[in-house]
């Protein structure tokens, strides 16, 4: 199953990390996608924040508020800058719950106390979750999942299986749990890009166009017991991604031969 998807994968893949990621300095290559992943994931959660903004907030920091927004979306994409930084110099720590839940104080540190008062960011959730048209199950029994998910997806990325599959099925199962009070969305997609970037592979980046998309394939799931839509859809965007940027440098690079 998915070998037609991880055929068209692997092979934009290799072309997107010779022509883009091996040009750039690593650094440079790191702070574009920071940019990107920070606005487009926060974006799903109902942040405001364009790529621009998003740009200003992480050359200026608070000192530069973009115009139209409020103190708490800046804090939140504030929260989301350090949580990518911890994420990305962790890429040889265990994938575990000191990985997890320090990811979610990160997410969550400067924002919680808004969304959730009395809740401590880190922590795991000590009441029932809803979201949206979706009451979740009883805390405890999800909660006490979250060690045995963690472990088995550990334990798949040291099997044969491609990376791009145990990421989505992680990030499928990790929101099924819901084990935090707020950022469960943004952690599960950090944790994602954990277990591809360890890979070596390229980021998933959910655009905000997709979230209709992203969220009914999350919904598969719940209503139907499966994460065949979830991998498809995580093969798909990125795939996209890959051949969208390597057009634009193509379309740039030639239109420079027509300007001098």
């Amino acid at each position: 199953m998915f070998e037609q998807e991880i055929t068209q994968y692997e092979e934009v893949r290799h072309e997107y990390e010779s022509r883009i990621k091996a040009k750039m300095a690593p650094e440079d290559y790191m702070d574009w996608h920071e940019i990107l992943f920070s606005c487009h994931s926060c974006a799903i959660e109902g942040n405001s924040f364009t790529v621009d903004d998003t740009r200003i907030l992480k050359e200026q920091g608070l000192a530069m508020v973009p115009v139209g927004h409020s103190l708490l979306e800046c804090a939140e994409m504030a929260d989301h800058f350090r949580a990518f930084r911890y994420v990305v110099s962790h890429l040889n720590a265990p994938f575990d719950e000191t990985l997890l839940r320090e990811t979610n104080r990160l997410v969550t540190e400067n924002t919680l106390a808004f969304r959730a008062p009395g809740a401590v960011a880190g922590e795991y959730t000590t009441e029932d979750m809803a979201a949206g048209d979706t009451i979740f199950g009883d805390h405890e029994t999800l909660v006490a999942r979250v060690p045995s998910l963690l472990t088995s997806t550990a334990e798949a990325l040291q099997r044969d299986i491609h990376p791009m599959i145990v990421a989505a099925r992680f990030h499928g199962f990790f929101e099924y749990l819901h084990p935090f009070r707020d950022g469960n969305g943004r952690t599960g997609r950090l944790l994602s890009n954990w277990i591809l970037m360890h890979a070596g592979h390229p980021m998933v980046i959910i655009d905000i166009k997709e979230r209709d998309a992203y969220i009914d394939a999350l919904r598969q799931i719940r209503g139907e017991g499966t994460d065949e839509y979830l991998i498809s859809f995580f093969f798909r965007v990125a795939v996209e991604r890959m051949q969208n940027e390597l057009t634009q440098k193509k379309r740039n690079t030639n239109l420079g031969l027509f300007l001098f």
